[in-house]
C-alpha cells in the first residue's frame, strides 16, 4: 500500500525517519536551556505539519537511551518546496537539561542524525468566537521550559491579542518571537520583572480585572494547579497542557495516563492540552527543609558493629584486591572495599569466553578464579588494609569443610566483615543459597567458628529469597548481602551454540536494578516483621551506577549499598556517589543516613 493512499483514521499522516540536527546551543543566560533545530521533510502528500501545543517523540540515531523523548514544539516555519512539491518545516524545540535522555538531546552538534515521530498530541484549541483580538482577552502562561508550547501558540495568533505572563527561576529565554499587549515576568530571584513566583503577578484581583475569556498555560504542576484554581473561582475557560513520562507516545501502551475527573486519560493522546476543569492535580508533597548552609550530613553506617565512614562498598568480583585501582582513582572514597571470592583451595576458575557485553550490562562466566586464602592472607590482605576503607572478605566454597577451614583462617585477620558467598553463579553444583535448608547449615556452621561479623550473600535465582533470608537470619547472620548475579544465556549465532562453555552465566549491569532492588525491598519487608532483636543490616547491590540509585535502595531499607560493574567504566563511581548522595541528603534536609533508610516501605518500620 502506498503510504499517500492512508488517510487519517490508517495513520499514515505522521512522520517517522530520520532528520539532521541543524543547530543546537545553550540559551543566552542559562546553563541548562537549549534550543535544538530540525528540518522535517514531507514524506507524502497526506503528512500533517505540527501545530501549537503538539510534541514529537525524538533521540539521537546513536543513542544510549532506550525510548525517545517527547518534545513540544516551540516554534515551525512551513516552507513548500517547488522542486519536491512537498513541504518543509523547520521545527525548533527549546529544550532543559534534565536527565539521560535531554541531556543527548541538549549536546548534539550540526550534522548528527535524530530519529523523529510526529507531530502528535492535542493541539491548543483556537478561541472561542466569542473572544473578540482587539480587546486583549487572551490570558497565555508559562512557567520555565513550560514557555516553549505557549511561546509557540502566542506566535501563531495576532500581535497584540493577549497577555503573556512568563515566570522563571533566574532570567528569561524563549519571549523573542512572541508579541503580547502586556509582557508580565517575574523571576525567583528579581534578576527580571517581578521577583518572585507566578503568584506574586497573576493574582485573582489582575486576573478579574483584565477580563480573560480563556487561560492557556503550561508550566511546573503547582504552577498549574495554581493558575486552573484562580480560572476555576473566575469562571474562566482555561487549557493546560499537562507532561508526563511516555514510552510509545501513540496511545497504545497506556503507559502515560493521568487522573482526571472522567477517568483515566492519555497525556499523549488524549492530551496533552486538556481542559483544565477535568484535571485532578495531587496534592503538593512536603518537603524537608534543606541544611543550613554551613551543615554536612553524616554518611556514616554501622554493619554489625563495624562502622563505615560511608555506605558505598566495592563489591567482591569486581574490585580484585584493591591494587587494581590505585593510580586511576582514589580508592579512599570507599566506605569499604570486598574482594574477589576466596576459596580456601586456589582455583584456576572457568575455561572459554568469560565476558560478553550485553543490553544494559555484562554477562560474565569467571568461576572464582582465585589463589587460595592462605595465600590470600599471607601476600594480598596487608596491602589491602594499608588502602584506608575497610576490608570484607568475600568467602566462597564447594563444601562446608571448605567454607569452615577458610572462615576459621580469615577471622584471625584484620578483615572486618566476612561475607559467606552461598549464591555464585558460575561455579559448578547448586550454591548453597539457592535452598532455605542449605543456607541454615552453611551459615550455622560457619559463624560457631567465628568471632568476626558475618554476612550472607545471597542469589536472586533461589525460588524465595525471603525465606532464604530468613533461613540465614536464624542461623546467626549479623547481615545480608543482595543480590548476586542472575542466570542468563548467551547464543553465539554464527556457531549456533552457547557463548559460554557452562551454558549459564552471570548477568549484571544497570539493567539488573530494578530486578535488585524489588529483592532488597521485599526482603527487608520481611526482616521488619521480625523481632527488633533479629533484625540485620542488608547491604543493597545490583545495577546501581549512581547516586540517584543508591538513595533509592537506602530508601527501600539498605544499611549500605555495594557497586560493581559501575567501577568498569567510572573508576570514581565511589566519589560520585558520595558526593551526590550528600548534596541530595543536604538539599533535602536529612541530617544522617538512618533519617531517610526505609521510608519508602508502605508497612513496616525499618531496619
Amino acid at each position: 500500500m502506498d503510504l499517500a493512499d492512508i488517510d487519517e483514521k490508517g495513520r499514515g499522516i505522521l512522520f517517522y525517519g530520520e532528520t539532521t540536527v541543524e543547530k543546537c546551543f545553550a540559551v543566552k543566560g542559562q546553563s541548562n536551556i537549549y534550543l535544538l533545530q530540525t528540518t522535517i521533510v514531507q514524506q507524502h502528500e497526506n503528512q500533517i505539519g505540527p501545530k501549537p501545543g503538539q510534541f514529537y517523540l525524538i533521540k539521537g540515531q546513536k543513542s544510549d537511551v532506550q525510548y525517545n523523548r517527547p518534545i513540544s514544539v516551540y516554534r515551525c516555519e512551513e516552507k513548500f518546496n517547488r522542486t519536491t512539491s512537498r513541504s518543509e518545516y523547520t521545527v525548533q524545540f527549546m529544550i532543559m537539561e534534565k536527565g539521560r535522555g535531554t541531556q543527548e538531546l541538549c549536546h548534539f552538534t550540526a550534522g548528527e542524525k535524530m530519529k523523529v515521530i510526529g507531530p502528535l498530541g492535542t493541539p491548543w484549541p483556537s478561541p472561542s468566537e466569542t473572544v473578540d483580538f482587539s480587546k486583549n482577552e487572551i490570558c497565555i502562561v508559562g512557567g520555565g521550559i513550560g514557555v516553549a508550547p505557549v511561546a509557540n501558540l502566542a506566535s501563531s495568533l495576532p500581535d497584540g491579542s493577549y497577555d503573556f505572563y512568563a515566570s522563571f527561576k533566574s532570567g528569561s529565554y524563549g519571549l523573542e518571537h512572541i508579541h503580547p499587549f502586556n509582557l508580565v515576568i517575574t523571576t525567583d530571584d528579581g534578576s527580571e520583572g517581578i521577583k518572585g513566583m507566578l503568584p506574586v503577578a497573576f493574582t485573582k484581583d489582575a486576573v478579574k480585572k483584565a477580563g480573560y475569556k480563556v487561560i492557556y498555560a503550561c508550566g511546573p504542576t503547582p504552577a498549574l494547579a495554581y493558575v486552573k484554581s484562580v480560572a476555576e473561582e473566575l469562571g474562566i475557560q482555561c487549557y493546560v497542557s499537562m507532561e508526563h513520562r511516555m514510552l510509545c507516545g501513540l496511545g497504545a501502551c497506556l503507559g502515560c495516563t493521568i487522573d482526571t475527573s472522567i477517568g483515566k486519560k492519555r497525556v499523549c493522546k488524549d492530551g496533552p492540552v486538556f481542559d483544565s476543569k477535568i484535571i485532578t492535580f495531587p496534592k503538593p508533597s512536603s518537603r524537608r527543609k534543606p541544611l543550613e548552609e554551613n551543615e554536612d550530613p553524616d554518611l556514616t553506617v554501622n554493619l554489625a558493629g563495624i562502622t563505615l565512614k560511608n555506605p558505598v562498598i566495592a563489591t567482591a568480583g569486581t574490585f580484585a584486591y584493591g591494587q587494581n585501582y590505585r593510580g586511576v582513582s582514589d580508592v579512599r572514597w570507599w566506605g569499604a572495599i570486598t574482594s574477589k571470592g576466596i576459596t580456601y583451595e586456589p582455583r584456576a576458575g572457568n575455561s572459554g569466553e568469560r565476558c560478553l557485553e550485553v543490553v544494559g550490562g555484562n554477562m560474565n562466566s569467571i568461576g572464582l578464579q582465585n589463589p587460595g586464602v592462605p595465600y590470600f592472607v599471607d601476600n594480598l590482605l596487608s596491602p589491602m588494609l594499608e588502602l584506608g576503607p575497610e576490608v570484607i572478605v568475600n568467602l566462597a566454597g564447594k563444601d562446608i569443610t571448605e567454607y569452615i577451614n577458610g572462615a576459621r583462617m580469615l577471622d584471625k585477620t584484620d578483615a572486618k566483615i566476612i561475607e559467606l558467598n552461598i549464591s555464585c553463579p558460575n561455579v559448578s553444583g547448586t550454591p548453597f543459597g539457592m535452598d532455605p535448608e542449605l543456607a541454615y547449615w552453611a551459615v550455622k556452621l560457619v559463624k560457631e567458628e567465628i568471632h568476626k561479623p558475618l554476612f550472607v550473600k545471597l542469589s536472586p535465582n533461589a525460588p524465595d529469597i525471603c525465606e532464604v533470608a530468613e533461613y540465614c537470619i536464624n542461623a546467626g547472620a549479623d547481615g545480608l548481602s543482595l543480590i548476586n548475579m542472575v542466570h542468563g544465556v548467551a547464543i553465539n549465532i554464527e556457531e549456533g551454540k552457547p557463548f559460554f562453555e557452562k551454558v549459564h552465566a552471570g548477568w549484571s549491569g544497570p539493567a539488573l536494578k530494578p530486578l535488585a532492588l524489588r529483592m532488597v525491598y521485599d526482603v527487608i519487608a520481611r526482616i521488619n516483621t521480625l523481632p527488633p532483636e533479629k533484625r540485620v543490616p542488608v547491604i543493597g547491590i545490583g545495577g546501581i551506577s549512581d547516586w540517584k540509585d543508591a538513595v533509592e535502595f537506602i530508601m527501600a531499607g539498605a544499611a549500605a549499598v555495594g557497586v560493581g560493574a559501575a567501577k568498569f567504566t567510572n573508576p570514581d563511581v565511589a566519589k560520585d556517589i558520595t558526593e551526590g548522595m550528600k548534596a541530595f541528603m543536604k538539599s533535602h534536609g536529612y541530617r544522617n543516613l538512618a533519617q531517610m533508610r526505609g521510608i519508602a516501605q508502605v508497612d513496616k518500620g525499618v531496619v
